[in-house]
């Protein structure tokens, strides 16, 4: 942490403190550990908060897709369906129970016993949600109507959870809780793996030492610290995976991140919609008057076209059964196909369409994307729980169960360090201020250089990690401003004792 500070000129020596969890004050070869030790303590007394709720609300996310289609069973399945409708009899039903209004995306089912997804965009919704209609492919009935989110389509059950997880259904004000939680478990996570790396290496030297095998803590606070290393190490590759897939979705580390993707081209291809002859679809009238929905600036649309764009984009490169058909937001451009499943080995490729020419104008392949492209899609959906279904989504509950416990574990152990005498506000010690001068300058200038760029790649990060210098700064001073007039104190009881021995 902050490790700045010199004890005043003449004050009186404590004796050094030693054990298996603290550096030796009187030396320099220990410093890291001790700098170690003391962002994990405060990084896992502050952020362990936002890690706890990241943890709970990250854990029910992961098993949504089990629940969703028992709570809405009706609106996402169908008796199998052999012979489905055409997708422009399925929009006329959808749009004439909309009111007349525009559809914005139509999801045709993907599979026999599913209904088809006909979303339109609603004001009194907030952003990135549609209302949603839920078709029978087989009688055009409309099954269901409800909000739905983003590209993967979370239902109101899934978009309320997500809204905790993310920023505790507080808006964009409540996403500071998330990137702290995202940008913290990585540092906390490896800093660990290096103690307790460091504590195992020194318990073998002590065994070897003694001669002989030192047994597995039983109880108390080594017990405990023994659960949250080993749990810490087994479940590492985890946390640096939600920590670095999290802070994608975050509102100041994303913005750098994307700007980083872009800037060493790792950004996810898309396609072109713009047209060089005039448009399949009519202009002139407009839909967007229907109940619930704004005035729109997209043409009326014939829905036989859906068909006509389904068949084109089927005959090149979309495959996958689940696909986003876009019809064109204003005059003079293409339609969009787009594949949205996500589940392994699911791509994203998008073709543009111009259905008067019955020509692709413009296409993104899957196959083409960049390594780096290609994981960010894999990795994202892995996140959601989404990329292998039911095991990616045990695992997920699994990691969110182990880092919860990792933090109850850690209070606990910070619980039981705490003094036993003395001030009644202290609960629990780091480790012994003063690494930093005792280290080599080549050290300190590392540490500061990392610490400095990675404040400017995650702005809260550096932030809050300001923070943790400043009240480190602050409760060292006020400890050196109250030990000599504790020491005054001890000596002026002393003394009239010593006088009644003499």
């Amino acid at each position: 942490m902050t490790l700045l500070t010199k004890p005043p000129a003449g004050a009186q020596k404590t004796p050094p403190q030693t054990g298996p969890d603290l550096p030796r004050p009187d030396t320099d070869r220990g410093w890291f550990r001790a700098f170690l030790l003391r962002i994990h303590f405060y990084a896992g007394i502050l952020a362990g908060p936002f890690l706890l709720i990241a943890a709970i609300t990250g854990g029910l996310y992961a098993m949504t897709p089990q629940l969703e289609p028992v709570i809405y069973a009706r609106e996402l399945h169908v008796p199998s369906v052999t012979h489905p409708l055409p997708l422009a009899a399925q929009v006329k039903a959808a749009v004439a129970h909309a009111g007349g209004a525009a559809p914005v995306t139509v999801r045709p089912a993907p599979g026999p016993e599913d209904t088809t997804r006909v979303l339109f965009a609603d004001p009194r919704l907030g952003d990135s949600q549609y209302r949603t209609l839920f078709v029978d492919p087989g009688t055009a009935e409309i099954r269901g109507d409800l909000p739905t989110y983003g590209s993967s389509g979370a239902l109101p059950l899934r978009t309320w959870i997500d809204n905790l997880h993310r920023s505790l259904g507080l808006g964009e004000p409540g996403r500071v809780y998330s990137e702290l939680a995202a940008s913290w478990l990585w540092v906390i996570a490896l800093g660990g793996l290096l103690l307790w790396i460091d504590r195992v290496r020194r318990r073998r030297a002590t065994a070897k030492k003694a001669g002989a095998s030192k047994p597995r803590p039983a109880s108390g606070r080594a017990r405990l610290l023994w659960l949250h290393g080993t749990t810490g190490t087994v479940l590492l590759l985890a946390f640096v995976f939600l920590s670095a897939t999290g802070l994608t979705w975050s509102a100041n580390a994303g913005a750098n991140i994307g700007t980083l993707r872009t800037a060493l081209g790792w950004a996810t291809p898309t396609v072109s919609t713009a047209l060089t002859g005039p448009a399949a679809a009519p202009a002139g009238e407009h839909a967007g008057h229907g109940t619930g929905a704004a005035p729109s600036a997209a043409p009326v649309i014939d829905p036989a076209l859906y068909d006509t764009v389904a068949r084109i984009a089927r005959a090149d490169i979309i495959t996958a059964p689940m696909i986003d058909i876009k019809p064109p937001a204003k005059p003079g451009t293409a339609w969009t196909v787009t594949e949205a499943g996500r589940e392994w080995p699911g791509t994203a490729s998008a073709v543009a369409i111009d259905p008067s020419t019955g020509t692709i104008t413009s296409r993104a392949d899957f196959n083409d994307f960049s390594p780096a492209a290609k994981l960010t899609r894999w990795t994202i959906a892995a996140h959601m729980g989404l990329l292998f279904g039911l095991p990616n989504q045990l695992l997920l509950l699994a990691v969110a169960v182990g880092l919860a416990a990792m933090v109850v574990w850690g209070y606990v152990m910070w619980w039981k360090r705490r003094p036993t005498r003395g001030s009644a506000w202290a609960l629990g010690r780091p480790a012994p201020r003063g690494a930093f001068l005792r280290a080599h300058w080549a050290g300190v200038l590392a540490a500061l250089t990392v610490m400095v760029a990675l404040g400017l790649l995650l702005p809260l990060l550096g932030w809050s990690l300001l923070a943790f210098i400043i009240l480190d700064t602050a409760i060292g001073a006020m400890k050196r401003r109250h030990r000599p007039s504790a020491t005054l104190r001890a000596g002026e009881r002393e003394a009239p004792e010593a006088s009644r021995v003499r």
